[in-house]
């Protein structure tokens, strides 16, 4: 790799420029106090000539075919002073200074004193060379120093322990069933957004706009004749990063949620408990099992807000067509969905962006070119759901009208109410795959992340179109890039049942929080492998009952499903678990207002809300539900008592057992009963905490009214 080399910088009105010797453009550009871009332009023109990731104005989504990379709007005119020194320029805005650097090219961040002068380095390119390029491969690699104190978080869906620190990580989409839910790697997302805390305790945030893979080394490299460094190679695509400052991880989570468009704020009914009985949906009388199981909610006076349909609606024998219903196992599918809607069940509908070779529509699809093409025009085709098919191209607006057409003719009109976009990784092996690009072709390695996203936005509209002007809309993407949150919720995607994973995963969702994904959750009991037995299968669900995403999903041998009721000796404390969640709604619901209005993640680590706290640091299994309180669930088997750390409060303040009411001091570490009847949780003093119950008779649901006010 051969390292950039610059021509001396240029002031200019939002920041500094300079050309380097083969005539690329590298600038630096402030659009608020503390959110500076920094963009290499290549001489013959940006790689990925548009993003869809930054939406900065408020309400105003990127069109279609995305956003100019020079595009301006949304960002304010910054007050800047500028500085000449002996190697560049010093430029400064209230929030922090930016040093540029020429030989090495290098840039140096600093914070700003009160009174002015120039603070800690905040962020630094290592000083030995900082930009190179593989004119070979297309890599171009970027260096950053690294101190071993250093604290690294986010680039989504990651596995294993919050602090990143020492590995190695890729952001490319994977259909991951099955992963090692502490070492795997990557999962579903392409998510190249880095949190940090230096070792002077400062925050920052570094977001990568590109969609070409990255791999991030966090120190697990080393070479004798450089300090200790970081970087991150982004494969034949755009160096185009955004660094953003705050004095907490709070401030920096919420400016760069900001500037990839927000959160979504899906409808109430979202919220609730949701079921996925994939086996009972591939029955061959799959119709007769699901009313049936509807049946047993109310039997077992379960609260259950939403069913999620598998794809097995659309399968004959193992394949899985798109857009198409399975009339032998679903011989009256309209009069099953009013069903559901009467005992108050929302309806959910798998859907896939691949088209099998024998799906009716393959042959027109294939000739209109709105399937994924090769260099020579003709439809890649490559394995799928035990079959072959071809990915439609959601950049071709031909597809995002049949999408949409049929997402209407065959999911809305049956009376169902969202879509959940699926196995939308788009791995496609062929390196001849080309994207349509609205006429202006594009290589698959540089998009493979945006067919997430726009077939998730095209499903989102075709909804907006359908949906009364009373209600938001919903909908569900397990792959894609920064963006989806505009539309969609998501979750860790096929997890194994194992007391490892519900360990983990409790990780990775709160790595998701802090990555800018609010709507998370984990399939509750496991996806895939064995079925849980009773004790795991009730700790999972009071670990998933207070996360944003609640549901059951699974994939069992035998067409066996997790259902709340599978295990007659823990039924009721599961119930209990489910009912805890109806319960505490109109929180949970305060803390969707949150992220949507105010940037705020809905679960997050207790260092979140404590990052003066050192303790908050160390790896533990709790997480913060909003502000108020605690939750402290059990992951271990066999365990009745465990070891709980309730963060440092301000003066003399306490924390309090939300069950029984107990004070207990804050800053210290205290012993905890767990029977298997009851989840842990704490709330701050000061607490107040909306009840909900349902009506004398019925069973909880999501718009249950407030029953009284939680003081502590």
């Amino acid at each position: 790799m051969k390292p950039l080399q610059a021509n001396p910088w240029e002031k200019t009105t939002f920041g500094a420029r300079t050309t380097l010797e083969d005539t690329s453009q590298f600038e630096l550009r402030f659009l608020t106090p503390s959110l500076v871009r920094v963009c290499l332009q290549p001489a013959a023109g940006f790689r990925e000539p548009r993003t869809w990731a930054i939406a900065p104005r408020s309400g105003i989504d990127v069109v279609w075919q995305g956003r100019e990379r020079e595009d301006w709007s949304g960002f304010e005119n910054v007050k800047l002073s500028h500085s000449k020194n002996t190697s560049g320029w010093c430029i400064a805005s209230s929030k922090m200074t930016v040093q540029v650097h020429q030989r090495p090219l290098r840039i140096e961040w600093n914070s700003v004193k009160t009174d002015k002068t120039l603070g800690p380095t905040i962020l630094s390119d290592r000083g030995t060379s900082a930009y190179l390029y593989e004119k070979r491969t297309g890599v171009t690699r970027h260096y950053l120093q690294r101190d071993d104190a250093d604290k690294f978080f986010g680039l989504g869906d990651k596995t294993g322990p919050l602090n990143l620190s020492g590995r190695r990580l890729r952001t490319i989409a994977m259909d991951s069933l099955g992963y090692d839910p502490e070492h795997g790697d990557p999962l579903y997302k392409h998510w190249p957004f880095v949190l940090s805390r230096n070792a002077h305790g400062q925050w920052m945030g570094l977001y990568y706009d590109t969609l070409a893979s990255c791999t991030f080394d966090f120190g697990c490299e080393h070479d004798n004749y450089h300090d200790f460094y970081r970087y991150v190679d982004i494969d034949d695509g755009d160096l185009d990063y955004y660094v953003i400052v705050g004095d907490t991880p709070a401030e920096v989570i919420a400016q760069f949620v900001q500037l990839i468009g927000g959160t979504h704020l899906p409808p109430a009914w979202s919220l609730g408990y949701a079921q996925t009985a994939m086996g009972l949906a591939d029955a061959p009388d799959a119709q007769a099992q699901l009313s049936a199981f509807i049946d047993k909610t109310q039997e077992h006076k379960v609260p259950v807000s939403a069913f999620h349909y598998g794809s097995g609606y659309s399968s004959k024998g193992k394949r899985r067509y798109v857009f198409t219903w399975n009339h032998d196992k679903f011989p009256d599918p309209k009069t099953l969905n009013a069903k559901f809607q009467a005992q108050g069940m929302r309806l959910v509908a798998n859907i896939k962006p691949c088209l099998l070779d024998d799906h009716p529509a393959f042959d027109s699809m294939s000739q209109s070119h709105a399937l994924l093409q090769d260099t020579r025009n003709e439809s890649v085709i490559e394995p799928y759901w035990d079959g072959q098919g071809a990915h439609l191209d959601f950049t071709n607006p031909q597809a995002i009208a049949w999408w949409q057409d049929q997402f209407k003719l065959q999911i809305l009109d049956y009376g169902i109410d969202a879509g959940w976009n699926d196995n939308n990784e788009y791995a496609i092996q062929d390196e001849d795959a080309i994207s349509h690009y609205w006429g202006r072709p594009q290589p698959m390695h540089r998009t493979r992340p945006l067919h997430g996203l726009l077939m998730t936005r095209a499903t989102f509209e075709a909804q907006t179109l359908h949906a009364s002007d009373q209600e938001s809309v919903f909908t569900i993407t397990r792959a894609g890039p920064p963006g989806i949150q505009r539309y969609a919720q998501t979750w860790s995607g096929d997890n194994t049942t194992s007391w490892r994973t519900l360990k983990w995963n409790i990780r990775t969702g709160l790595q998701m929080s802090l990555s800018g994904m609010f709507n998370v959750g984990h399939d509750v009991g496991g996806f895939f492998g064995p079925l849980p037995e009773p004790e795991l299968f009730l700790r999972w669900v009071q670990a998933c009952c207070l996360n944003p995403r609640m549901v059951m999903n699974s994939w069992k041998a035998g067409g066996i499903s997790n259902l709340p009721w599978m295990h007659p000796e823990v039924k009721e404390n599961v119930i209990q678990a489910i009912r805890l969640r109806y319960a505490l709604m109109p929180y949970l619901w305060s803390l969707f207002e949150r992220a949507h209005q105010h940037h705020e993640p809905i679960i997050r680590p207790t260092f979140y809300d404590f990052p003066d706290d050192e303790q908050c640091f160390e790896d533990c299994d709790d997480f913060m539900l909003g502000a108020w309180l605690l939750i402290a669930p059990v992951v271990t088997e066999g365990e009745r008592t465990r070891e709980v750390y309730l963060p440092r409060l301000t003066e003399d303040a306490r924390w309090f057992d939300f069950e029984t009411g107990k004070a207990f001091e804050s800053g210290k570490r205290h012993c905890i009963d767990a029977p298997l009847s009851r989840l842990p949780i704490f709330a701050k003093e000061g607490a107040a905490i909306p009840i909900a119950a349902p009506l004398p008779g019925k069973i909880a649901r999501h718009d249950d009214p407030i029953k009284e006010i939680k003081r502590f």
